[in-house]
């Protein structure tokens, strides 16, 4: 038995052919399934003007699948907070604590979650944000959820969430991010975080859990750091058809540097006879040497380097291939190998 805490994260990924609705239904349908095999929380990603993810909206869809589901907690993995106010947010994801208390967690990103053109017209006609003023946002949004506002001082400190917000049950904020500038964030201010190692290769990820631990500071929530890290991972009987299914993630992931018409993950059957240029091949080979691929011992034996590895056994899987069947499967085989 591994003893993790398994969660998932989900970007609603879509396939060449489907739609975003086909991609949204089968998030809620996945995270029904994932409940029921004991995984923790279920978290749902912003993505905008992608062909590849549908997740445009997290904190409808948390809704979504809150209300189709019993137990699982349910957040955003995360809100890109640079678009949008500190209050709006508190107040979105107030009123989702109140229909299902004490079950949302409020995941916050630093990234655009798009181009640069998207990112603008997300703010239009307003300028677009400064990043310099996203540790105050954040600021405000732990104030806001906990009705307690430190500086009185502070332009909005009259100003109240208005879906009665109970502190005892507030939605749970993690921030997430794959560098240092967030995880110091996040210990400074006595707040969980979550660090994105299926952005790819990223060797410094343990430095950033040393950082997050060594500077964590405790706050009234958080007596002691909450760290958490979250993998590409996917679980197959065996090696070549882990290598065959996943063929449909990495032609996606590569396509960013081939330049292709990007429609949504080819079936394995064309993905895994794409032509891909040499420097296409290299990236692959560079991106996916830290994804946890494989047979279920291969798998067993990678998730366990990474909780030695990252100091801790919450884990967060984020799997997307062409198949809803082949994506159901492999979150079945690594909570099978979790509990055995």
């Amino acid at each position: 038995m591994m003893n993790l805490t398994l969660s998932v994260v989900d970007q609603s990924p879509m396939r060449l052919g489907g739609t975003s609705a086909d991609a949204l239904s089968e998030s809620v349908k996945l995270a029904q399934i994932v409940e029921k095999l004991g995984y923790e929380r279920y978290w749902v990603a912003e993505h905008h003007n992608s062909s590849s993810f549908s997740g445009t909206s997290p904190e409808i869809l948390v809704g979504q699948i809150a209300a189709k589901t019993n137990s699982i907690r349910v957040g955003s993995g995360g809100v890109m907070l640079s678009h949008y106010s500190s209050l709006k947010v508190a107040e979105q994801f107030s009123v989702l604590n109140s229909f299902y208390p004490d079950r949302i967690d409020l995941g916050i990103g630093r990234a655009p979650g798009s181009d640069r053109k998207t990112a603008a017209a997300l703010s239009y006609p307003k300028t677009q944000p400064n990043s310099d003023t996203f540790p105050q946002q954040i600021i405000d949004l732990v104030n806001y959820l906990s009705e307690d506002t430190a500086d009185s001082t502070h332009p909005f400190a009259d100003i109240k969430v208005q879906s009665g917000t109970n502190s005892k049950t507030q939605p749970k904020i993690w921030l997430l991010g794959s560098s240092d500038y967030s995880a110091k964030l996040a210990a400074i201010l006595g707040l969980p975080f979550c660090f994105a190692d299926f952005f790819g290769d990223l060797q410094h990820g343990p430095l950033v859990s040393e950082i997050y631990q060594s500077h964590f500071k405790p706050s009234k929530d958080y007596a002691s750091p909450k760290f958490s890290v979250a993998v590409q991972a996917l679980c197959a009987p065996t090696e070549e058809q882990c290598d065959y299914i996943g063929s449909s993630r990495n032609v996606n992931k590569a396509s960013s540097v081939m330049k292709y018409d990007n429609r949504g993950l080819l079936p394995p059957e064309q993905a895994s006879k794409f032509p891909l240029t040499n420097q296409a091949k290299n990236f692959m080979e560079q991106f996916t040497k830290g994804y946890v691929d494989g047979n279920p011992d291969q798998v067993k034996e990678k998730l366990l380097l990474v909780s030695e590895k990252y100091k801790t056994k919450d884990i967060g899987i984020v799997t997307n291939c062409y198949s809803f069947e082949d994506r159901v499967n492999s979150y079945r085989l690594i909570a099978e190998l979790n509990n055995k």
